[in-house]
């Protein structure tokens, strides 16, 4: 394998909406480079890209594949996405070593959900986007309309550099602006025959080559002066301010193929060479100390882990980019994040599960390793004597939970082992083994999403597996003050057990003055504040704890026991058993036994008195509320609206964007359950969301009742 320098190389991710061709547009890609003897398909189930059981199963995309083709002395590394919003883990991987990106536009369909979806992740990461409107083979490509949608969408930042001639089944040629010709493909796809343009396209051709030039003056102005004193560029200025907008994301060109047919590609991969930029071209990465890292191979060597993969008979496999310097075969490096040595025993350039070694990479090159000792994705490896460390990859807030078992409680720790390695291939894939819940909680982007995952449970990793409904982390408060006094006294022949706590409890809020007097069933009670401890719950809210003991009625030395008594509680709180919250306690009085007192004493009628006061404190049992935004089609939205509405939804606002409505709501996590599926079956799976929780609320007074009586029947049952 050639080592190239970083100015030869492009990296480039392909996104698209589902069914957009990615995988098949990737297959012909290799074959053009020369990469694979002769394509496969999706339908065969043997492509480079989609190679696991599963997308063959499913026929799309499960994960994000690294690929390359090499064409005109480049070396194009390219990422294949998922197109499913419930993957979109392999996008945002897939983002990072990426330095542009290609847009694959289905001509049936133009711009749709998904392409706004990712084009979305595309800006905020701020990659270069090329357009290339696929399957103009298919009989109802409509090439006028997608050109249509994508104007509407990106406005004159869309720019026409071809158009097919033939749009449709007999689909085999275009006209290409930037070449002034006609590309002409035999049935089998390939290598194009250039031609001059026919007579009737020229007045086209000039309106549309007015339009690039246009905007290609506008990405630079000393181009935008000779625009308006010569009225026009040369060719050279022309590509000089086209490379100019692609990579500032001020133009994005728009170009033609039908992968299926092979058609369009090799000039799509010369274009790519030509226009997309080279490592050293885009603004250089930033270390986590905000240092700029240029991807120069004089600097030391660094090198970030984006993605990492695990096969049977080989193990962990780690992709990577070199972020500066280069890197060799048996070098030693450093793990940024563990200070662990490894060795780089391997260097490979990857086409799927098709690997060669090369002995030697350069910053900006895509490649992988295997037998790292503890190297996972988002760490940073660096030799020589300068440390580097840059930022992780950020991931989406999960979408949809379920809580998942082992059918049998021998596999419950292969269970564990399997997840973990499934959470290290997605990140997006959360485990939480939630204490509270009693449950092992998995977190995805969707019921899709989760169900791949007990896919590869059962049967990759052979552990038998059930999903079952998740409990709701409800928290419990009080909302008014109440009194309690408990004594607990336990004789059995020697030293006994004695601890009396007389306690006030109240609602926690901030800036609330320190307690002095309280009238409790009429009666009042002085207190004098000898000690006071503010507690940050790991759950959320507060527990304010005050010692108003005076006379020695209790030593201070079993204080923490009563402390602890109260924890103990508040960590299975007496309604449902969830934890409590926001919580002010007050021990003003009690009475201890010179003999028989001792902390486990005064940690039980501590965690009594607290239970007794709860129940009489007008106890309420809060529900967690999420934000939740929507991206709609607007002849959907009604339907979407109605259904939230079902959800006890509180609308925040509506807004118009791209063609699409956004809706804003507050929605309770017990009403969220398989949302994602609902939202799907409602608008044509056209609508996405997000969610992240907002606060805490009181649940309805009806609610609190079935909570209750549940948790009755749960305690019974127990």
């Amino acid at each position: 394998m050639n080592t190239y320098h970083t100015d030869q190389i492009r990296n480039i991710v392909i996104a698209g909406n589902t069914k957009s061709g990615k995988t098949t547009l990737a297959e012909a890609m290799l074959f053009g480079g020369g990469v694979i003897e002769r394509r496969g398909s999706v339908e065969s189930k043997n492509t480079v890209s989609d190679n696991n059981e599963i997308e063959h199963e499913n026929e799309n995309s499960v994960f994000a594949t690294v690929l390359y083709s090499e064409f005109a002395d480049k070396k194009i590394n390219i990422i294949d996405s998922p197109g499913l919003d419930d993957f979109v883990g392999g996008l945002i991987s897939g983002l990072y070593p990426a330095d542009s990106s290609l847009m694959l536009i289905n001509s049936q369909n133009g711009f749709e959900i998904g392409t706004e979806i990712q084009g979305r992740y595309l800006e905020s990461s701020n990659k270069p986007m090329i357009l290339a409107v696929n399957q103009l083979d298919h009989d109802k490509a409509n090439f006028e309309k997608t050109i249509e949608s994508l104007k509407q969408s990106y406005g004159n930042k869309a720019v026409i550099l071809q158009y097919p001639i033939n749009a449709g089944p007999e689909f085999n040629s275009f006209v290409d602006i930037l070449k002034e010709a006609v590309y002409n493909y035999p049935a089998d796809g390939g290598k194009a025959e250039i031609t001059e343009i026919p007579a009737d396209q020229k007045d086209r051709v000039e309106d549309l080559k007015s339009e690039l030039i246009e905007a290609a003056a506008e990405t630079d102005e000393s181009l935008m002066e000779v625009f308006f004193d010569k009225g026009t560029l040369s060719d050279e200025d022309m590509i000089k301010g086209l490379k100019m907008g692609i990579k500032t994301r001020n133009i994005f060109p728009i170009l033609c193929t039908s992968a299926k047919k092979n058609m369009g590609i090799d000039r799509l991969m010369e274009f790519i060479c030509e226009s997309a930029p080279s490592p050293n071209e885009v603004h250089p990465p930033e270390t986590t100390e905000g240092e700029e890292v240029k991807y120069d191979p004089s600097l030391p060597p660094s090198l970030f882990v984006f993605k990492t993969s695990y096969e049977q008979h080989i193990g962990e496999i780690n992709y990577f980019k070199v972020m500066s310097g280069e890197i060799t075969e048996g070098m030693d490096i450093v793990n940024a994040q563990t200070d662990t040595k490894e060795r780089l025993s391997q260097i490979l350039v990857t086409a799927g599960k098709n690997r060669k070694k090369t002995p030697k990479m350069v910053a900006g090159d895509i490649g992988a390793t295997v037998k790292l000792k503890s190297t996972k994705t988002n760490h940073t490896l660096y030799g020589g004597n300068k440390k580097f460390m840059f930022p992780s990859i950020e991931f989406p807030e999960p979408r949809f939970r379920i809580a998942i078992k082992a059918k049998s409680e021998s596999d419950e720790e292969k269970l564990g082992e399997a997840l973990a390695r499934m959470h290290e291939e997605d990140p997006t894939i959360l485990i939480e083994y939630s204490k509270e819940l009693k449950q092992i909680i998995v977190h995805g982007q969707g019921e899709y999403h989760l169900n791949i995952l007990k896919w590869h449970l059962d049967n990759i990793f052979k552990v038998e597996t059930e999903f079952v409904a998740p409990k709701i982390p409800y928290r419990e408060t009080i909302t008014k003050t109440a009194q309690a006094t408990y004594r607990h006294k336990k004789q059995s022949g020697g030293a006994g057990q004695f601890g009396e706590v007389h306690m006030i409890i109240e609602p926690y809020s901030e800036n609330l003055p320190d307690p002095v007097k309280y009238k409790i069933n009429g009666k009042d009670i002085n207190v004098s504040v000898r000690g006071k401890e503010e507690h940050d719950l790991p759950w959320g809210g507060k527990l304010v704890f005050y010692n108003c003991i005076v006379g020695g009625a209790i030593d201070s030395r079993f204080m923490p026991a009563i402390l602890k008594g109260v924890m103990e509680k508040m960590e299975e709180g007496p309604l449902t058993g969830s934890y409590a919250r926001d919580i002010r306690v007050v021990v003003y009085d009690g009475k201890m036994h010179p003999v028989d007192s001792n902390e486990i004493s005064f940690k039980i009628a501590g965690r009594s008195a607290f239970k007794d006061a709860f129940k009489n404190a007008g106890p309420k049992i809060l529900e967690p509320i999420y934000n939740v935004e929507v991206l709609v089609p607007s002849e959907k939205m009604g339907d979407v609206m109605s259904d939230l509405q079902g959800r006890r939804a509180t609308i925040e606002g509506m807004s118009s964007e791209k063609g699409f409505e956004r809706i804003k709501a507050k929605v309770p996590l017990a009403e969220m359950g398989k949302y994602s599926t609902s939202l799907s079956s409602l608008t044509n799976g056209r609508a996405t969301f997000t969610m992240e929780l907002s606060k805490y609320e009181a649940v309805p007074g009806d609610i609190q009742e079935k909570l209750l009586k549940a948790y009755e029947e749960e305690q019974k049952e127990e």
